[in-house]
């Protein structure tokens, strides 16, 4: 991709399934990347960002690590999957606080230190149509697209920001929540038959990110293999 060479990335959620993925795509295409993740890896800044203050600070350690931050990916998320009547108070809360409030205050963050940047935040098809037994990270990820709407004009023209909605993608998280059964099932049903892989996700952020999608700002793009046609 154009214009990556030598780009300050940050990716949050950076440690396994998508956001692993993105960091070694945006390390081959020549990016410096730092991830900021709950879980402790190699090199990586950690973090609940449905913190403030500790969002706060892993920012101001990638200002340590990188000068500063060219490109964003707001990846980190957490899903709990409960029938509507029985989701709690406190996990409602959690996964507002992580995919929704989380994607807010990793992106004033970024915002605060960029020149002419670019955005990138995960949210899903469950953020443009119904799915049962997931209301609150339905609620979450659509939410994230009218936020990125929202910035994308706020920001322009100095900063890029888009929402990648991915469909069905073989991570961690999906092969914990479904059963084989479960993903066979949803693989009929998607017309190219199969779940994402993390690193299509990974290839499609890299291209918005690039000078190849300069003129491509406050878009929700799907990528769910036709599920949503």
């Amino acid at each position: 991709m154009r214009g990556l060479e030598g780009k300050r990335v940050v990716v949050t959620g950076g440690t396994s399934g998508i956001g692993a993925a993105t960091c070694r795509r945006f390390a081959d295409e020549g990016a410096r990347v730092v991830s900021i993740a709950i879980d402790d890896g190699d090199g990586n800044i950690v973090c609940d960002v449905a913190d403030a203050a500790q969002v706060e600070e892993a920012f101001a350690r990638v200002d340590e690590m990188l000068g500063g931050v060219d490109v964003l990916v707001a990846n980190a998320g957490i899903s709990i999957r409960s029938p509507f009547l029985e989701i709690g108070e406190e996990d409602w809360q959690r996964v507002l606080d992580v995919n929704l409030g989380g994607v807010f205050r990793c992106a004033q963050q970024a915002a605060r230190r960029m020149g002419d940047g670019v955005i990138l935040m995960t949210a899903s098809t469950n953020g443009l149509t119904g799915h049962e037994n997931y209301a609150d990270y339905n609620a979450s990820k659509a939410g994230v697209i009218l936020l990125a709407r929202t910035l994308a004009r706020e920001l322009a023209p100095r900063i890029r920001v888009n929402a990648v909605c991915p469909g069905y993608v073989l991570t961690p998280m999906q092969e914990a929540e479904y059963t084989p059964e479960m993903l066979a099932a949803v693989d009929a049903s998607i017309p190219l038959g199969r779940h994402a892989r993390p690193d299509e996700v990974a290839a499609l952020f890299a291209f918005l990110a690039s000078d190849d999608a300069a003129y491509i700002t406050g878009a929700a793009i799907a990528i769910d293999g036709g599920e949503t046609a």
